[in-house]
């Protein structure tokens, strides 16, 4: 027996050295007869550098980023403590986070799929100049969103524009974030300048970057670094000469039927069957399918003012707290649930939710899938959504609303908001919104600091579950006081667990040494002994 398996053993071998022998006479840098590889995908035909731009924009954004993101501020709360972001929300996270780790190597994974498009597009045959400046302006433009992303949340971090091996990749130190930002300011300017990028595409190029979504990442760059000027340039510019305008519903600019509006300057693609998210089921409540992780907070709510401009706190704005919802901004209704507001299903009747303690199937306190706060998410409802709530929604990234906010922020901070120029951005956006009466839209005299607060708070009623709240509250500086202490729920007059009658959800803390930052994660710096930690972390 053992005679046997020798013998077996050597003719193994002297297989293997045949094959080997007859192997040798072929390159082993010969590609495949039967498929294309890196060795020919590239010089292949002119589809490559398509297709393999198409996958970037894969991972530009997704709508459960820009959704979850939402309970790392003020507006909203998940009960979802793993994977998600209830430990940033509330202050309790660490270097190992889980959530910021997969954020750090979804931006990494989508900078090193722009690269592997600009270190190869050269290699590309029979793709007319025009359209590699395109495809190199879609990438630049892509790779810039990323880095964006980055430095906004870690500060310094790892820059590069080449595809980077393994063991380089554990030898990166982090970049100065001023660098970052003069090189992805750079790089918008050249696809801008250049006019890489066209003013619009057709309809079958939906959800590309065009010259526009250029021009708002730059605007929204300076608006993050406080460069109140190149703020004001950059959104008059789109505002005079793109073709962009507020969509007439504020609501149904949230639906399926209305993607790439008029107002629509980028979303993330998706689409019935091929590609889809099931946030639906992480914020409708029981009755229609969901459990409620993810819910607005009662903070949220009350920012919203009166129909006649006044915020709620206001002795003459005419506030009911025995009637909270009466005489709103209509905004409140179309993004947040609460008792008596309703959904519209597919078939045009309407769904009304009762969110009152320990009533019927969506009460607060009924069961653990009813909502923490007692009110559910009604932007982005998807009536069109399959079974199991699949959806092809497309989350908008940046919209004209954002824009003229971004003018009203900037000019408001320049000392220079005046009644022409909130003619021009606040008064349309409530208009729109539903407001009709003159203490709500006429230009409010007051001083530079007041009229400050009304932008930023129209920001927020504005772009409420957007994802653009926790960038927002990080630049202005304000975390360490809208993240500290309890944040709250419905009022239900209970003495116990609430603050004067309204539910205390999660204390929450914030610490302004070192939360402004996010930790570089543990993991990396454990593959990569170069890259240093944020303070006090």
């Amino acid at each position: 027996m053992h005679k046997i398996m020798n013998n077996k053993i050597k003719l193994l071998l002297v297989t293997s050295c045949l094959s080997l022998s007859m192997s040798s006479c072929i390159d082993l840098e010969t590609a495949p007869y039967d498929r294309k590889t890196d060795l020919t995908f590239w010089t292949e035909d002119s589809l490559s550098a398509y297709e393999a731009l198409n996958t970037c924009y894969l991972n530009l954004a997704t709508m459960d980023e820009q959704m979850w993101s939402e309970c790392m501020t003020d507006n909203a709360y998940t009960k979802q403590p793993s994977a998600y972001t209830q430990s940033i929300g509330n202050g309790t996270y660490s270097t190992a986070d889980s959530y910021i780790l997969s954020v750090w190597d979804t931006k990494y994974a989508g900078i090193r799929q722009c690269n592997e498009v600009l270190n190869n597009i050269d290699k590309v045959s029979r793709l007319s100049e025009s359209l590699k400046n395109r495809y190199i302006g879609e990438a630049k433009f892509i790779r810039a969103y990323h880095y964006y992303e980055l430095y906004t949340k870690f500060g310094d971090v790892p820059y590069f524009t080449n595809v980077i091996t393994v063991a380089e990749s554990k030898e990166l130190a982090r970049t100065p974030k001023s660098e970052i930002v003069t090189n992805i300011l750079a790089d918008l300017d050249e696809i801008i300048n250049n006019n890489y990028l066209p003013n619009s595409y057709g309809s079958n190029d939906k959800g590309r970057a065009a010259k526009w979504a250029a021009m708002a990442l730059e605007a929204k760059i300076y608006l993050f670094e406080g460069n109140w000027q190149k703020v004001k340039e950059l959104t008059s510019e789109i505002m005079n000469k793109g073709s962009f305008s507020l969509y007439p519903s504020y609501s149904g600019l949230f639906e399926i039927s209305s993607e790439g509006n008029s107002e629509v300057i980028l979303d993330a693609q998706y689409r019935p069957v091929s590609r889809e998210h099931n946030i639906m089921y992480s914020f409708l409540p029981p009755s229609m399918g969901g459990y409620s992780q993810l819910s607005p907070l009662q903070e949220l709510v009350d920012s919203y003012i009166m129909l006649n401009g006044k915020n709620i706190k206001d002795a003459q704005s005419g506030y009911d707290e025995n009637n909270p919802y009466r005489d709103r901004d209509p905004r409140l209704a179309a993004t947040v649930m609460y008792t008596g507001n309703s959904y519209t299903l597919a078939d045009g009747s309407t769904k009304i939710i009762n969110c009152a303690p320990g009533q019927g199937q969506d009460g607060y306190g009924v069961t653990s899938d009813c909502s923490a706060t007692g009110y559910y998410v009604k932007k982005y409802w998807d009536k069109t959504y399959r079974q199991s709530l699949l959806s092809g929604l497309n989350p908008i990234l940046i919209r004209y609303a954002d824009i003229l906010l971004m003018n009203a922020e900037a000019n408001a901070e320049l000392g220079q908001l005046d009644a022409s120029i909130w003619n021009a951005t606040i008064r349309p956006i409530r208009e729109r919104a539903g407001f009709t009466q003159a203490s709500a839209l006429d230009f409010p005299s007051t001083s530079k600091n007041q009229l400050i607060q009304i932008v930023r708070n129209e920001r927020r009623s504005e772009l409420a579950m957007e994802g653009l709240r926790h960038k927002d509250i990080m630049r202005w500086k304000i975390a360490e006081q809208v993240l500290n202490g309890y944040c709250h729920g419905i009022k239900t007059g209970e003495a116990i667990g609430t603050d004067n009658g309204y539910v205390r959800v999660e204390n929450r803390q914030f610490d302004a040494q070192k939360h402004y930052l996010w930790p570089i994660p543990q993991h990396e710096r454990d593959l990569d002994a170069n890259l240093t930690q944020n303070s006090n972390w």
